[in-house]
């Protein structure tokens, strides 16, 4: 695997765009958090002409952040399932919003949402938020306080490590990866798939 490519953004979203699936990043620059009752809310005052930001240009971090802890200003900060977020994700699209950053595999729609908005999903791993955390240079509430650690939160990060899971073309990471690891599994009877 090649060294990770830096980008920051907003001013590297259109290289971000371009990188395709399998890209690892250090991304840099400022993202905002968003749950399902977030999304809940957001796509409410989408559709009412009131959202809270302008979200052309913004990535959306699957994640809530815990309270500042041990000097810094979340104490963890995990990626949530995506796929959790994929009924509301191509009208985020549709409003702007150039990448999503969660963990684990999206839907067909998610994957036609990004090709039709030139869009990205980034995946970081699991089971680190306490070293994720450690990316996160400010943390501030800017929309739905009252949703606690599902608020809309606007951080700041500092290279937090993801890769390009879905590019901009449509490509899967994910799906690369499932048919090249059936291609090389050796033939078994207990498993009841063959590679192709």
């Amino acid at each position: 695997m090649s060294d990770p490519v830096r980008i920051t953004i907003p001013g590297d979203t259109a290289m971000l765009r371009g990188l395709p699936a399998g890209t690892a990043v250090l991304l840099s620059g400022p993202v905002y958090t968003a749950r399902d009752a977030t999304h809940v809310r957001l796509v409410t005052d989408i559709e009412a002409g009131t959202p809270p930001l302008d979200l052309r240009e913004q990535v959306l971090f699957y994640a809530g952040p815990t309270p500042a802890a041990a000097g810094r200003p979340v104490g963890s900060v995990g990626p949530t399932t995506a796929s959790r977020m994929d009924a509301w994700t191509p009208q985020l699209h549709a409003a702007g919003v150039a990448a999503t950053i969660g963990k684990g595999v999206r839907s067909a729609a998610v994957r036609e949402a990004c090709v039709a908005d030139h869009a990205v999903y980034l995946a970081t791993v699991g089971g680190i938020a306490a070293l994720l955390a450690t990316c996160v240079r400010t943390a501030e509430t800017v929309a739905y306080a009252d949703l606690g650690a599902e608020a809309l939160v606007r951080m700041e990060l500092d290279d937090l490590p993801v890769w390009v899971a879905i590019d901009a073309a449509g490509v899967d990471w994910y799906e690369q990866a499932r048919a090249k690891w059936v291609r090389e599994l050796p033939p078994s009877p207990d498993r009841g798939v063959e590679p192709r």
